[in-house]
């Protein structure tokens, strides 16, 4: 395939703006308009907004039907996009955040859309549209020029890529260069960076490096920010929502009797869906959306069995359905990451598993396909930012609250975090259990970070050897440490005594303030406390802590609130009844629900029905449409079990004195 040397736009140019009219003018009345600065652009659109959960059940040209039907406001409709002739889409900061889902981009690409301009673009979106052929810019005054009928050379939009990634947007996908690559016709290029002090990703990733194609050998002496390189990738994984795709495209590109690499090193989830049956609405069920999800499960099992690879599925207790094994981040932690390996996954929270002082990152479908046929993935040695902590987290005080006080610096609101790497440190984290350091590498991501990173120390090797029965001097063996001296392109120094109990409020994970900054009163009426970020063996701790408190006080949960607990992973639920926290939470009339993403994607139980209502979480993310049409506030798992109780958004102290 040769490649591509000019773009010229086909269709017509739709402003994502604040302005619903204006909006709805472009869409269905056939109006254009023209480039104006000073227009308010729609900022943060996730890609949640761009494929909601629901049009991820397809994984084929049908998405394009329902591009951007999930943006705030509900104004784009079925075939908007699609039937509205537009070859270039524009928006505000941090297009495409959140989930690594490549439906979203996907969707564009096949709805006509060849251009897609904003002020930022998320690392994981950008990466997942250059390997479909979708272009990209944050350059504005392309428009202009758009507008003139002007035929743009490529080289406009590989404007500082690194050489991988401009040869891949110019071949027009990861595909076709692979494909080139694989011929020989193109040769990524050497890396002649000299040894260097580096951080803990640029260690890892200069080790795993690819330093000859022909003898698979890897390792080089040393990386720097900026190098691209193909890298070997130790574990490799998926869930159903993704999985049939990537198997779509593995068949598309390299032949329906292509074959994973090292299935051993390749594992598959059942975890996504498994209770989408009891909340999926009506008017979904009649557009067939029931067995079109359910085909996902399926499409994914015949791929692991054909291919060989281990599939963590659904699991029955005591003869009856029990939910997953795990989800799949709780189960990477538990199970198959190691110090120093390089952990891949087609989900964007990957990153949780720098807990265990491993690099891992989420890609999209394109990029597992061609890893699990090649074994290796591309990367751009990316900027690495040092999160030192001191002190100790007071009472009632989490992880989860130093995360929501972090995303809320102005230096991650601006888009300026986009693609770097978070490496926390110091002695405040290596206070904290492995559990409440999984919070801040999972939650890295919605910094826009490229991912999240702890070096491992005895917290960890203890925990490999109870956990997986690990010699522990072969798990001291493998921790991967930071050279005295490495660069960090930006310093944070937080006393961890100094924070409170934030809340983020709805729309945003960055949308942090102090709990006692709330304006009025925040009533709810659903309490959610599970996920993988909220669903582990601490978080039980604590929301046993408080509804111990709410025993002990005489509360009872307060009327018209529905309280659930979901557990991440069969052993942490096991971890539950040891503890005597499931009677405690059943006595208090909170709803259990087994392993399962659920309703962090909308797609279990806690999910909210309707607008009016609110619900705090203790989730990740809290973009619009995430978890129902609701308003959703993300605290800690404190906060989020004693509003319950409260009816109200507030802390454990409001609801009396404690065992």
């Amino acid at each position: 395939m040769a490649k591509r040397k000019t773009l010229t736009v086909e269709g017509r140019i739709l402003y994502l703006t604040e302005d619903g009219g204006a909006l709805e003018s472009q869409l269905y009345a056939a109006e254009n308009l023209g480039f104006d600065a000073k227009r308010e652009l729609i900022n943060n659109i996730s890609t949640d907004e761009i494929t909601p959960g629901w049009v991820c059940y397809y994984y084929d040209e049908t998405l394009a039907e329902y591009c951007l039907v999930g943006l705030r406001g509900g104004l784009v409709k079925k075939d908007a996009i699609k039937g509205g002739g537009f070859g270039v889409i524009v928006s505000g900061i941090s297009k495409g955040c959140g989930s690594s889902r490549e439906t979203a981009p996907f969707s564009e690409l096949k709805a006509g859309v060849q251009l897609v301009i904003a002020a930022s673009i998320e690392k994981i979106y950008g990466q997942n549209c250059q390997n479909i052929g979708l272009l990209t810019s944050t350059d504005f005054g392309l428009i202009a020029r758009i507008e003139a009928g002007e035929e743009i050379p490529i080289a406009e939009f590989t404007k500082g890529m690194d050489p991988i990634s401009a040869a891949i947007v110019e071949h027009g996908g990861l595909f076709a260069y692979n494909q080139a690559r694989l011929s020989g016709e193109e040769t990524p290029p050497k890396i002649a960076t000299g040894e260097r002090a580096m951080t803990l990703c640029e260690k890892i990733i200069a080790a795993r490096a690819i330093a000859d194609a022909q003898t698979g050998a890897t390792g080089i002496p040393a990386v720097e920010p900026g190098d691209a390189l193909f890298v070997r990738t130790d574990v490799r994984f998926s869930h159903e929502y993704v999985t049939p795709m990537a198997e779509s495209l593995f068949k598309m590109g390299l032949g329906e009797e292509a074959a994973v690499k090292d299935p051993a090193s390749v594992f598959t989830f059942r975890d996504h869906l498994t209770f989408l049956d009891r909340v999926m609405p009506e008017a979904h069920i009649k557009m067939g959306l029931r067995e079109q999800a359910a085909s996902l499960a399926t499409v994914q099992a015949d791929f692991a069995s054909r291919q060989g690879l281990r599939l963590y599925g659904e699991v029955q207790r005591a003869g009856k359905d029990a939910g997953s094994e795990g989800i799949c981040h709780n189960i990477v932690i538990e199970d198959l990451a190691l110090p120093g390996q390089l952990v891949l996954g087609t989900d964007s929270h990957t990153c949780m598993a720098g807990a265990l002082g491993c690099f891992a990152f989420g890609v999209g479908s394109t990029d597992m396909a061609n890893a699990w046929f090649t074994k290796d993935v591309r990367v751009r040695v990316p900027e690495t930012a040092r999160v030192e902590l001191s002190g100790t987290l007071p009472d009632g005080v989490a992880a989860k609250d130093l995360m929501l006080y972090l995303l809320s610096d102005e230096f991650f609101k601006s888009g300026e975090g986009i693609g770097k790497v978070l490496e926390f440190g110091g002695p405040g984290v290596t206070g904290m259990g492995l559990d409440e350091r999984a919070t801040l590498t999972n939650m890295a991501v919605e910094a826009g970070s490229f991912t999240g990173i702890i070096e491992a120390d005895e917290t960890v090797v203890e925990y490999l050897v109870e956990m997986r029965q690990m010699d522990a001097e072969d798990v001291r063996q493998r921790i991967v440490r930071a050279d005295p001296g490495a660069q960090y392109c930006k310093r944070f120094e937080i006393d961890l005594s100094n924070l409170c109990s934030m809340v983020a409020t709805p729309g945003d994970p960055r949308n942090g303030i102090p709990f006692t900054d709330l304006e009025a009163e925040v009533k709810i009426d659903i309490a959610y406390a599970g996920s993988c970020t909220g669903g582990k063996k601490a978080d039980m701790d604590m929301y046993a802590s408080v509804v111990r408190r709410a025993r002990d006080a005489g509360r009872e949960l307060a009327p018209g609130v529905r309280c659930y607990i979901q557990f991440g992973s069969q052993r942490i639920r096991d971890y539950a009844e040891t503890m005597g926290y499931v009677q405690l939470f059943e006595d208090a009339g909170i709803e259990l629900i087994d392993p399962s993403c659920g309703a962090c994607i909308k797609a279990g139980p806690g999910v909210s029905e309707n607008k009016e209502q609110v619900t705090i979480s203790a989730i990740n993310r809290n973009f619009p449409g995430r978890s129902g049409p609701g308003q959703v506030y993300l605290a800690s798992p404190y906060l989020v079990v004693a509003s319950a109780f409260l009816g109200r958004i507030g802390v454990p102290a409001e609801i009396g004195t404690s065992s």
